[in-house]
């Protein structure tokens, strides 16, 4: 049974000059990327995330840490998109202003064709030198793990963001701005607890901003939004893109739409 999208929101986003969308794991997890704590299975079963996912745990054991990313990198790169990131890549050809914000890691928004990316918590596709968080693409090949930042010769670290370690600012505050300024802001498959992205549906609100969360649980932003469309990303969001722009003529549609 297909959510039923209400006028005013379809209205809203036909007229909107300026939409920001928030992304979290729910849109991945339909690409069959695990969660951050589903991702403790077999070999890894034994470790808490949270231990491995830290500044101090990579002082303390950077191999342990550097292998379990690895293997989430493996993971992430047999994924594929699905109909929700190609939707959102296709609805971004059809408002003048849209921007995306992610808290997501793996990369899928980008993937799917999404041009104005935001990554809040980083990309475990990428590599950095973890004393100067210099971006690393290449390394003479060795047997250390991790191998050693060419520049400088400390261990590289995926580039993610850690327990205890700050967003990126300029990535935190392009999407602060981008909250506030738009006209409609869509919440998509997000818990809406982790901090500081859990506030920027808020923030939107606050001015002015008509709010939709995509969901199929109810969260703490549910009561605060205008309109709840209940259902997975990769089923609400190309219901909803066809249904505000029926006629767009934009290639890849079909690809989402069958």
């Amino acid at each position: 049974m297909q959510e039923s999208i209400p006028d005013a929101l379809i209205d809203a986003l036909r007229t909107a000059r300026k939409v920001a969308v928030l992304t979290g794991a729910g849109v991945s997890a339909e690409s069959g990327v695990p969660t951050f704590r589903e991702a403790q299975t077999g070999l890894w079963a034994q470790y808490d995330p949270q231990e491995l996912a830290t500044p101090s745990a990579f002082r303390r054991n950077p191999r342990l840490v550097w292998e379990w990313y690895a293997w989430r990198r493996d993971l992430v790169t047999q994924a594929q998109p699905n109909p929700g990131h190609l939707a959102l890549a296709l609805m971004e050809q059809l408002v003048p202003e849209f921007t995306l914000i992610t808290q997501n890691v793996d990369g899928l928004h980008a993937r799917a064709g999404s041009q104005h990316v935001v990554e809040l918590h980083g990309n475990i596709l990428r590599t950095k030198c973890s004393a100067d968080s210099r971006l690393v693409t290449d390394w003479p090949p060795t047997d250390e793990v991790p191998p050693r930042c060419p520049h400088c010769g400390s261990y590289l670290r995926p580039d993610v963001v850690w327990f205890g370690e700050n967003l990126p600012y300029e990535a935190l505050a392009t999407a602060v701005a981008d909250a506030r300024a738009c006209d409609v802001f869509l919440a998509v498959g997000t818990s809406a607890i982790v901090q500081p992205a859990a506030s920027l549906p808020l923030e939107a609100l606050q001015a002015g901003a008509i709010t939709v969360e995509i969901n199929p649980q109810t969260t703490p932003l549910s009561r605060h939004v205008a309109f709840v469309l209940t259902g997975p990303a990769g089923e609400i969001l190309p219901q909803l893109v066809q249904t505000v722009w029926p006629e767009a003529p934009v290639s890849g549609a079909a690809e989402i739409f069958t």
